[in-house]
């Protein structure tokens, strides 16, 4: 053997090692799992990577600003962010500020749009709404969801009935192109949604069936004159993103308890025309317990042909009792499993969904404790860690999940800026 043959083995260790240090520090630079927080109290985004052999958050930076006007001499101020979602691919955040009608002149509710950079932080801000005229000055947003394509957003406005003349509540419908924004439609609606006091979830949209179909759903509190109303509506959305409320004798709205505060939407087989196919499930904030409906998707006796054509909701067993307060729910990715957020009873229970009736199980532990006032909820897209913000503790709640059984483990509190608000998970 040459004597250079221990030299050249020794250059092509110390090469790869050289090497596989870089991709680590590079891996790290840039996470492929981030969560990022509102907070209320900071006007921002904080950017967390998210470990996930362990599922422990650890800051990036919370750089971000959700509020333009600050900026201005004078400052004017803006309203408060109450929810993020990204886009498909992960690289662009949309998130909504509220407006502030309270302000003279009113500021207009704005949704922000971020460029997620290679280490997982957002870039500056973009107000990507108020030159488009979409919402009126002196309203006031409630929240946004977005469709599972990534092709709409939705924003619910609770309007302005103390104003004159006063304002009616919209839904008003966002075409994505590229990150850009453009109105598809704008429907008046004819009862007000809850407002989401720190953060909304009062708006859910799910696609489903062959061909596929999106349906959104709105919680409403209360009717135009301000009598309390506790319904959810339902909505058709088609391509273009036209919105016609599935309304009639004996079809939306429907009746909830008092003051539905959240609503979600879950197809276990979501591309099945199959009569279990889609459940709504609705907490309501003051009856600490959750309405759970079956959409009509298969004429089979209980559904008539006239109730799939409108996509019926029938109610499905009893109320579910939670904790007080209910303000937030999300499903996992595989459709088994509802995490419901009780805000003043400060924990999280979880439900297995049964994917042929939609009736809800509790798991084991049945719930566990959060932060102080735990307002909103997010789910990592493996189903491996849910996250909990805690606007009253200004701390984000970390659980494991197990992706079989659905249990969640004893949570880990990482510091968050002030007043945590919505969340999301890439």
């Amino acid at each position: 053997m040459s004597k250079k043959t221990p030299a050249i083995l020794a250059f092509i260790v110390l090469a790869s090692l050289s090497l596989l240090l870089l991709s680590c520090a590079s891996s790290s630079s840039r996470p492929s799992d981030v969560l990022y927080v509102l907070s209320q109290g900071s006007n921002n985004v904080g950017s967390y990577a998210l470990d996930i052999s362990s599922g422990n958050l650890s800051l990036i930076n919370s750089n971000a600003s959700t509020c333009a006007t600050l900026s201005k001499t004078p400052s004017v101020s803006c309203g408060f962010p109450i929810d993020i979602f990204l886009d498909p691919s992960g690289s662009v955040a949309y998130v909504l500020d509220q407006g502030d009608s309270t302000n003279n002149p009113p500021v207009v509710p704005a949704i922000y749009t971020y460029s997620v950079n290679s280490d997982g932080s957002l870039g500056t801000g973009t107000d990507a709404t108020t030159a488009l005229n979409a919402f009126t000055p002196g309203d006031t947003a409630v929240a946004m969801t977005r469709d599972t394509a990534g092709k709409f957003l939705f924003v619910v406005t609770q309007g302005n009935q103390i104003s004159q003349p006063t304002l009616a509540p919209q839904l008003i419908v966002f075409s994505i192109q590229s990150g850009t924004l453009s109105v598809a439609s704008t429907l008046t609606l004819t009862r007000i949604p809850t407002p989401g006091e720190y953060s909304g979830a009062v708006v859910a949209a799910i696609t489903f069936g062959t061909p596929a179909q999106t349906l959104l759903y709105i919680a409403n509190d209360k009717d135009l004159v301000g009598t309390n109303d506790n319904t959810v509506s339902e909505f058709s959305i088609d391509s273009t993103g036209n919105a016609t409320e599935l309304s009639g004798n004996g079809y939306s709205p429907y009746t909830t308890d008092r003051v539905p505060s959240a609503v979600v939407a879950v197809s276990p087989a979501p591309n099945a025309q199959t009569s279990s196919a889609v459940f709504v499930f609705v907490a309501n904030s003051t009856g600490n317990d959750l309405n759970v409906f079956q959409v009509c998707t298969v004429a089979n006796g209980v559904c008539s042909t006239q109730d799939v054509a409108n996509f019926k909701l029938n109610p499905v067993g009893s109320l579910v009792t939670v904790a007080a307060e209910p303000v937030a729910m999300v499903v996992d990715p595989t459709s088994n499993f509802l995490y419901v957020v009780s805000r003043t009873g400060n924990e999280v229970a979880g439900f297995r969904i049964s994917q042929t009736a939609g009736t809800l199980s509790s798991l084991n532990p049945a719930t566990l404790s959060t932060g102080l006032n735990p307002i909103a909820v997010a789910m990592h897209k493996s189903g491996s860690f849910l996250f909990i913000s805690n606007y009253g503790g200004s701390t984000i709640s970390a659980y494991n999940l197990d992706t079989t059984s659905g249990a969640m483990s004893t949570p880990r509190n990482v510091t968050s800026e002030a007043q945590p608000a919505g969340l999301v998970s890439r």
